[in-house]
């Protein structure tokens, strides 16, 4: 029997609406301030931070192999299909951007808008999906109030 601990996995796809929601806002009004390079970056963070974390629990409640790196947690959760090959893509193409937004923050571009914070709140909202199709799926609807 998996324990999934889905009242962490909903805890962090609940903050998927605000991020998309402040990618929109920021992509549609991109004026290259030093404000919205900030909110994108951190956008980008969170997003990568959510996508990764949503990924280690199913990764740990459905006793997938062990990840190497932030890379192959995105390739376990696509190898096990719970990702189709373009969100796949897509989400490694995101999670690659996580040490020079982490580690080398002092070489980011703040001024240009990022190419994936256009398409990245369809991809989100896309990984919610698809992460609620998969433990429906695996394990069966979410009771209602749990």
């Amino acid at each position: 029997m998996y324990y999934v601990n889905r009242e962490q996995i909903e805890l962090r796809l609940e903050a998927v609406p605000d991020i998309a929601a402040a990618l929109r806002r920021i992509s549609g009004a991109w004026n290259g301030d030093l404000l919205q390079g900030l909110v994108q970056e951190r956008c980008l963070h969170l997003a990568i931070e959510t996508v990764t974390d949503v990924g280690s629990y199913i990764i740990d409640g459905f006793i997938m192999r062990d990840a190497s790196s932030y890379e192959d947690i995105i390739g376990i959760i696509h190898e096990e299909g719970v990702l189709d090959d373009d969100v796949s893509r897509s989400l490694l193409e995101l999670v690659s951007l996580r040490k020079p937004l982490v580690q080398e923050y002092f070489h980011w571009d703040r001024t240009s808008l990022h190419p994936l914070t256009l398409k990245l709140p369809e991809l989100l909202e896309h990984f919610v999906s698809s992460v609620h199709d998969y433990l429906n799926k695996e394990l069966g609807p979410q009771p209602e109030g749990v």
